[in-house]
């Protein structure tokens, strides 16, 4: 999946918490995010607040359809809020798709 595929379907899967999302769709919509952080600072607090808000639901979302894919639950999310265990995800959204077999019976995303 290229960046342009990434952001599209990760925006059209807006709030879509079920299903898998590969590797690649997770980090290039990360890149994404990053990118529009970075120009929405240089217009100012209110609008990267606004960047903030719009791209929060669409994050949780793809990472939870990556987590999917590696075979855990979106729930670990949660980890985010201690600080360390952003670590922790980190190292589980790095790690290669899991087969069909997974416990969300889906097949592998392309």
């Amino acid at each position: 999946m290229n960046f342009v595929q990434a952001i599209k379907s990760c925006l059209g899967q807006y709030a879509t918490f079920s299903g898998r999302a590969s590797r690649s769709e997770n980090w290039w919509f990360f890149l994404f995010q990053v990118l529009v952080m970075l120009v929405a600072s240089m217009f100012g607090d209110v609008v990267y607040g606004l960047a903030s808000l719009a791209l929060l639901l669409p994050a949780l979302a793809v990472g939870t359809r990556r987590l999917h894919d590696i075979g855990r639950t979106g729930w670990w999310q949660l980890l985010l809020l201690t600080g360390i265990g952003f670590l922790v995800l980190l190292y589980w959204w790095v790690q290669p798709s899991e087969g069909a077999g997974n416990i969300y019976g889906e097949p592998p995303a392309v």
